[in-house]
């Protein structure tokens, strides 16, 4: 049975005040099949928004505004470091993915995308899956990220967790002058889609694991991958993971984790991973800055999935997407270098550099618009 929003919580902020730096925010809702869902869209300098549909059983209406709002507007800037034709979007479904989906639900949701005319593009992303997509595709044209037997790029966690790899290779070439993986200790949180292939390659070139996961069944899967590889992975409770002793922390779960209480137990030299939004607020990467932890800026790091799902709107190809995953290594070393040369956070310096991009790209479109608009009225013959 849906879960039902606590009717307490009501969004007591001014609605457009809380939505000022978003172009467009929609609000669906499907009495027939249970849909409730938000979908953002942040700013369309660059394209038209593109981003996942995340499915969460989130407590109030506003906890999922609040969501999508953050996810949307960092999606912007993932788009700009990425360098890709499209702006920042997001969409939330309100539900528990493991007993609200349904067929209709999905199709519903396709319609609303739909109605939105090309504006925003979706897939999959936290509790749903290409499938889902895939009835949603019954609906509308603006669906990526779907199986290849159904003309789609195919599972976009693969690019993902190889643009993870690049950053991890980028940052151990900047602390320790070798972009080798071996030999060093990475504290995995999270072994979903993303981690478990993150740390699946880390054992077979003989790193160290330290993972935690709240599902048994996956843990048990990849010691058992330890046994057979070159590495070895030890197993820690999901408070334990932040104390641990480990060269490279890579988050893969959650967002919002690197606060206040989890910055003080860090041991490590350096956070590269997956997660979106891994930091709680923009001052916790200056208090990462004052530790002397370098933070590898998670848009950049995880902007592999979104290349995929990108680039598979121009049709799929997946050397072309391994081609610009690649860049995920120069782009993060570049982030190091220019926040050593300005003394400001990792975070600072690549929001500047999107910044820059979507400035430039306004300018470009003004431009166009300026230069393109008619100048004199033709009348067709008849």
């Amino acid at each position: 049975m849906k879960q039902q929003l606590d009717k307490s919580t009501h969004l007591t902020m001014d609605i457009f005040e809380k939505i000022s730096g978003h172009e467009q925010v929609v609000f669906c809702n499907d009495p027939t099949t249970g849909l409730q869902a938000i979908i953002a869209i942040h700013n369309t300098t660059l394209g038209p928004a593109l981003g996942g549909t995340r499915m969460y059983p989130y407590a109030s209406l506003e906890d999922a505004l609040n969501d999508v709002l953050r996810l949307s507007e960092g999606m912007t800037y993932k788009c700009a470091a990425a360098d890709i034709d499209f702006g920042g979007g997001k969409g939330v479904i309100i539900g528990d993915p493991k007993t609200d989906k349904s067929p209709a639900l999905f199709r519903a949701y396709g319609q609303f995308v739909d109605s939105l005319n090309g504006r925003f593009f979706t897939g999959t992303d936290m509790g749903t899956t290409m499938d889902d997509f895939v009835q949603a595709s019954k609906e509308t044209n603006f669906i990526n990220g779907i199986p290849e037997e159904f003309g789609g790029g195919g599972d976009s966690s693969i690019p993902t967790a190889q643009g993870v790899i690049y950053a991890l290779q980028a940052t151990n070439q900047y602390l320790f002058g070798d972009k080798d993986l071996a030999s060093k200790t990475y504290a995995i949180q999270g072994l979903g889609k993303v981690g478990f292939k993150v740390a699946e390659h880390l054992l077979q070139v003989g790193a160290n694991l330290i993972v935690t996961d709240i599902s048994d069944e996956t843990l048990t899967a990849i010691q058992d991958m330890a046994n057979s590889s070159k590495g070895n992975v030890t197993v820690v409770d999901s408070e334990a993971i932040y104390a641990v002793a480990a060269d490279i922390f890579i988050p893969c779960a959650m967002g919002g984790i690197l606060n206040d209480e989890t910055i003080a137990k860090l041991q490590a030299k350096a956070i590269v991973g997956s997660a979106n939004n891994q930091l709680k607020s923009d001052q916790h990467a200056k208090l990462l800055h004052e530790k002397g932890i370098l933070y590898a800026p998670d848009y950049i790091v995880n902007a592999g999935g979104l290349i995929q799902v990108a680039d598979e709107l121009y049709g799929p190809n997946k050397a072309r997407v391994l081609l610009k995953t690649k860049a995920i290594y120069n782009s993060i070393l570049e982030i190091y270098k220019q926040s050593e040369l300005d003394a400001i956070t990792t975070l600072e310096a690549a929001n500047r550099k999107c910044q820059q991009q979507l400035e430039e790209q306004r300018v470009r479109n003004n431009f166009y618009k300026r230069h393109k608009s008619p100048k004199w009225t033709f009348i067709k013959e008849v």
